[in-house]
């Protein structure tokens, strides 16, 4: 182990060391009058970046100028969870527990709409008045005709998945 340990210095750069490019190879678009970003997200909110990044993705484009929606379905509706922690509601059990909470809250202040399908909150026991403040609850065939209405507008989709 320690001739293994000895071949390469631990870590070899000090911390603030650049040691990735800055380059930016697609321009900075930024919305068009009526533009609109929509995202789906079925995925377990704190046992992967998915949910997370897909909030700051949303987040990102209505900062942009997008009208910006996330519809959280399945497993996602983990997500909107308002009384998630531990060992009381609010506290981080671990580190990051609550990131996906305080990034919904953020994008709903901001102007973005957070859907929560009724029929994923129901089979993960999240009942209505667990979701965070703003999160609006709808109907389990809501979901698709969401996609539909999203897509006939013209919309950037983004669908997040995990398994």
């Amino acid at each position: 182990m320690a001739k293994s340990l000895g071949e390469i210095p631990h870590p070899s750069s000090q911390p603030g060391t650049n040691i990735y490019g800055s380059t930016k190879i697609f321009p900075d678009y930024q919305a068009e009058e009526g533009e609109t970003y929509f995202t789906l997200v079925h995925g377990i909110p704190h046992e992967s970046s998915v949910s997370f990044v897909a909030v700051l993705q949303a987040t990102r484009a209505l900062r942009k100028g997008f009208e910006s929606a996330i519809y959280f379905y399945g497993p996602g509706t983990l997500a909107c969870m308002a009384s998630r922690g531990f060992p009381t509601m609010g506290d981080a059990g671990f580190p990051g527990e609550l990131n996906t909470n305080g990034a919904i809250e953020t994008f709903i202040k901001e102007g973005g709409t957070v859907f929560c399908c009724r029929f994923g909150m129901g089979l993960h026991g999240l009942r209505e008045e667990d979701l965070i403040e703003g999160v609006v609850p709808s109907h389990p065939l809501d979901v698709q005709d969401a996609l539909i209405h999203y897509a006939r507008k013209g919309a950037i989709i983004n669908s997040t998945y995990n398994l």
